[in-house]
């Protein structure tokens, strides 16, 4: 009896109680936390699995590809690969060349899809309602539903007879330069234009109007207004969406291949040819081995894009929460 009455009198102690919850908080809390960690690691494998096997593969000697027993770390690495392909693929100029186009691209969005939010933000105007619903469908609307549409239009290029006048009533054929997509950048249906104006409306609306009432008291008109006071104070969409537009106009492979832009210009089109190319000129017929020089291609190409999360997260991240495009 003794024994049953201590052990009781165990139970009821609020001490002893209290010290239980608290085993038990933690102990819920580390396997919590042991679930988290396993799922984000299986997640990240998922993800990561075919970036890691191509980064390893690059560096795969002939004897290496040729090993069964060589899966992930080579045995006998090399750069070869990347200097053949860095030399096919004229990789320097070629990114120069898209860096120079990719960013042109980009401030052209930001003017023009600031000012486009912009006006939707602050300004009542006829159809407003309507006009930013098609915005709104621009970035639901798959892109491949309106290629033939777009190929057909910068084909025989001549918007109200304009460049008829010029060359004797013949249209002008756009195909095979970058001109088509500069041009539906600047109107505002660029690669993924309707987003950016989106973040940018979404961002405005929530800065306070004493602001511009405070320019417009100082005489600053709507345009000064715009450029001074609101784009200034919208540096997290701003740096958001440079990003966004960098990243995508830097990856696009659509609009390279439909309107046949360049392949001095993008280089996901040298990528598209570098396995042919090597094949032909450096009569490397294995596609196992010209596989190979394709993976330090591709790690080639992510290499600028990882730089530029690497240094630029901490804005993107602020700009995303700020923005208005999550939750």
């Amino acid at each position: 009896m003794n024994i049953k009455a201590r052990i009781e009198q165990m139970k009821n102690d609020p001490t002893i109680a209290s010290k239980r919850g608290q085993a038990e908080r933690k102990l819920r809390a580390v396997v919590f936390a042991l679930f988290r960690t396993a799922l984000v690691l299986g997640i990240s494998y998922v993800i990561l699995s075919p970036l890691i096997g191509i980064l390893a593969s690059s560096f795969f000697s002939t004897e290496d590809s040729y090993n069964p027993v060589v899966y992930l770390i080579p045995q006998n690495p090399t750069l070869e690969r990347y200097e053949l392909t860095i030399l096919r693929m004229d990789y320097w100029n070629v990114l120069g060349n898209m860096m120079i186009y990719v960013l042109g691209l980009t401030v052209i969005q930001l003017l023009i899809c600031s000012m486009a939010g912009y006006g939707f933000a602050r300004f009542n105007f006829p159809l407003k309602k309507l006009l930013f619903g098609c915005v709104i469908i621009t970035i639901v609307l798959p892109s491949h539903t309106i290629m033939f549409p777009l190929y057909t239009t910068f084909q025989t290029f001549n918007p109200f007879g304009i460049f008829g006048l010029f060359n004797d009533g013949n249209s002008v054929n756009l195909l095979g330069s970058p001109w088509p997509v500069v041009i539906m950048t600047i109107f505002g249906v660029g690669l993924r234009s309707g987003l950016y104006i989106f973040i940018f409306n979404q961002f405005f609306r929530g800065l306070p109007r004493e602001i511009e009432e405070a320019a417009f008291i100082d005489g600053a008109g709507s345009v000064r207004t715009y450029l001074q006071v609101m784009l200034p104070n919208a540096t997290p969409a701003v740096v958001t969406v440079t990003i966004f537009s960098v990243v995508w106009q830097y990856n696009d492979n659509f609009l390279g291949r439909l309107f046949n832009v360049s392949d001095s210009i993008l280089l996901s089109r040298r990528i598209g040819s570098l396995q042919a190319t090597i094949s032909n000129i450096d009569q490397i017929r294995d596609p196992s081995i010209t596989t190979l020089y394709v993976y330090a291609g591709v790690v080639l190409m992510i290499l600028p894009l990882l730089l530029i999360y690497v240094f630029m997260q901490k804005h993107l991240i602020e700009g995303i929460e700020r923005s208005g495009i999550v939750g």
